[in-house]
Protein backbone atom coordinates (compact mmCIF):
# COMPACT_ATOMS: atom_id res chain seq x y z
CA UNK A 1 0.00 0.00 0.00
CA UNK A 2 1.10 3.42 -1.10
CA UNK A 3 1.65 6.38 1.84
CA UNK A 4 -0.89 8.24 0.54
CA UNK A 5 -3.34 5.89 0.39
CA UNK A 6 -2.34 5.31 4.17
CA UNK A 7 -2.97 8.50 5.32
CA UNK A 8 -6.23 8.88 3.32
CA UNK A 9 -7.55 5.46 5.38
CA UNK A 10 -6.29 6.72 8.83
CA UNK A 11 -7.74 10.10 7.75
CA UNK A 12 -11.11 8.26 6.80
CA UNK A 13 -10.85 5.68 9.80
CA UNK A 14 -9.59 7.26 12.72
CA UNK A 15 -9.38 11.03 12.30
CA UNK A 16 -12.85 12.08 10.81
CA UNK A 17 -14.83 9.82 14.01
CA UNK A 18 -12.23 11.33 16.47
CA UNK A 19 -13.82 14.94 15.17
CA UNK A 20 -17.19 13.80 14.94
CA UNK A 21 -17.50 12.34 18.59
CA UNK A 22 -15.26 15.81 19.75
CA UNK A 23 -17.80 18.21 17.84
CA UNK A 24 -21.03 16.26 19.40
CA UNK A 25 -19.40 16.07 23.03
CA UNK A 26 -18.46 20.05 22.94
CA UNK A 27 -21.77 20.62 21.71
CA UNK A 28 -23.98 18.62 24.41
CA UNK A 29 -21.11 20.85 27.35
CA UNK A 30 -21.79 23.71 25.41
CA UNK A 31 -25.84 22.96 25.43
CA UNK A 32 -25.40 22.11 29.50
CA UNK A 33 -23.13 25.24 30.37
CA UNK A 34 -25.48 27.30 28.32
CA UNK A 35 -28.74 25.85 30.56
CA UNK A 36 -26.76 26.16 33.72
CA UNK A 37 -26.09 29.68 33.35
CA UNK A 38 -29.74 30.44 32.50
CA UNK A 39 -30.92 28.74 35.11
CA UNK A 40 -28.22 30.40 37.48
CA UNK A 41 -29.63 34.08 36.40
CA UNK A 42 -32.97 33.44 36.80
CA UNK A 43 -32.57 31.90 40.23
CA UNK A 44 -30.46 35.07 41.09
CA UNK A 45 -33.04 37.38 39.50
CA UNK A 46 -36.82 35.75 41.67
CA UNK A 47 -35.25 34.13 44.70
CA UNK A 48 -38.96 32.48 45.04
CA UNK A 49 -38.82 30.90 41.89
CA UNK A 50 -39.85 27.10 41.57
CA UNK A 51 -37.47 25.49 40.78
CA UNK A 52 -39.25 22.16 39.57
CA UNK A 53 -41.46 24.03 37.49
CA UNK A 54 -38.84 26.11 35.85
CA UNK A 55 -36.82 23.29 35.08
CA UNK A 56 -39.32 21.67 33.39
CA UNK A 57 -39.97 24.39 30.79
CA UNK A 58 -36.81 24.33 30.62
CA UNK A 59 -36.06 21.14 29.02
CA UNK A 60 -36.86 20.07 25.64
CA UNK A 61 -39.47 17.81 25.37
CA UNK A 62 -38.94 14.21 24.84
CA UNK A 63 -39.87 12.13 22.06
CA UNK A 64 -42.31 9.56 22.54
CA UNK A 65 -41.72 5.81 21.69
CA UNK A 66 -44.05 6.16 18.30
CA UNK A 67 -41.50 9.03 16.84
CA UNK A 68 -38.58 7.43 17.98
CA UNK A 69 -39.77 3.97 15.62
CA UNK A 70 -40.94 6.45 13.16
CA UNK A 71 -37.16 7.53 12.80
CA UNK A 72 -36.01 3.88 12.73
CA UNK A 73 -38.45 3.06 9.64
CA UNK A 74 -37.40 6.07 7.68
CA UNK A 75 -33.78 5.11 8.23
CA UNK A 76 -33.96 1.73 7.68
CA UNK A 77 -35.61 2.40 4.63
CA UNK A 78 -33.24 5.15 3.82
CA UNK A 79 -30.64 2.09 4.09
CA UNK A 80 -32.39 -0.47 2.26
CA UNK A 81 -33.20 1.60 -0.81
CA UNK A 82 -29.64 2.59 -0.65
CA UNK A 83 -28.53 -0.68 -0.94
CA UNK A 84 -31.09 -2.01 -3.84
CA UNK A 85 -30.22 0.95 -5.68
CA UNK A 86 -26.68 0.06 -6.07
CA UNK A 87 -27.21 -3.76 -7.09
CA UNK A 88 -29.52 -2.33 -9.45
CA UNK A 89 -27.55 0.23 -10.76
CA UNK A 90 -24.57 -2.48 -11.17
CA UNK A 91 -27.23 -4.40 -12.52
CA UNK A 92 -28.12 -1.66 -15.61
CA UNK A 93 -24.33 -1.02 -16.29
CA UNK A 94 -23.81 -5.13 -17.06
CA UNK A 95 -26.53 -4.96 -19.44
CA UNK A 96 -25.60 -1.69 -21.34
CA UNK A 97 -21.89 -2.87 -21.10
CA UNK A 98 -22.38 -6.70 -20.89
CA UNK A 99 -20.00 -6.91 -18.60
CA UNK A 100 -19.86 -6.14 -15.05
CA UNK A 101 -15.78 -5.72 -13.84
CA UNK A 102 -15.05 -7.39 -10.99
CA UNK A 103 -12.90 -4.59 -9.52
CA UNK A 104 -15.98 -2.76 -9.65
CA UNK A 105 -18.87 -5.47 -8.58
CA UNK A 106 -16.77 -5.95 -5.36
CA UNK A 107 -16.18 -2.22 -4.52
CA UNK A 108 -19.45 -1.26 -4.68
CA UNK A 109 -21.17 -4.70 -2.95
CA UNK A 110 -18.88 -3.31 0.08
CA UNK A 111 -20.96 -0.57 0.16
CA UNK A 112 -23.92 -1.94 -0.57
CA UNK A 113 -23.96 -5.32 1.88
CA UNK A 114 -23.56 -2.66 5.14
CA UNK A 115 -26.30 -0.72 3.58
CA UNK A 116 -28.46 -3.15 3.48
CA UNK A 117 -27.65 -4.87 6.79
CA UNK A 118 -28.02 -1.89 8.26
CA UNK A 119 -31.46 -0.79 6.81
CA UNK A 120 -32.24 -4.63 7.25
CA UNK A 121 -31.76 -4.39 10.58
CA UNK A 122 -33.51 -1.03 11.55
CA UNK A 123 -36.86 -2.40 9.92
CA UNK A 124 -36.17 -5.29 11.91
CA UNK A 125 -36.16 -3.38 15.35
CA UNK A 126 -39.30 -1.24 13.99
CA UNK A 127 -41.25 -3.87 13.65
CA UNK A 128 -39.99 -5.90 16.48
CA UNK A 129 -39.89 -2.53 18.61
CA UNK A 130 -43.61 -1.83 17.34
CA UNK A 131 -45.37 -4.93 18.54
CA UNK A 132 -43.42 -5.24 21.77
CA UNK A 133 -44.05 -1.97 22.85
CA UNK A 134 -47.90 -1.60 21.73
CA UNK A 135 -49.13 -0.92 25.30
CA UNK A 136 -46.13 0.98 26.31
CA UNK A 137 -47.22 4.01 23.32
CA UNK A 138 -50.94 3.43 24.08
CA UNK A 139 -50.15 4.61 27.91
CA UNK A 140 -48.10 7.40 26.35
CA UNK A 141 -50.65 8.47 24.14
CA UNK A 142 -53.17 8.46 27.10
CA UNK A 143 -50.65 9.99 29.48
CA UNK A 144 -49.65 12.87 26.79
CA UNK A 145 -53.75 13.39 26.24
CA UNK A 146 -54.77 14.19 30.15
CA UNK A 147 -51.60 16.49 30.36
CA UNK A 148 -53.41 18.83 27.82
Amino acid sequence: MKFGETLVLLGIFVVLPTIIVWLVSRYKKHETDKRAEIALAAIEKDSDLDLEAFFRKMNLPSRTIKEKLLDKLLWGCIFTIFGVCIYMALAVFGMVIDSVIADMFIGLSMVAVPSLGIGIAFLINYFVGKKALKQEMEAELKHMQTEE
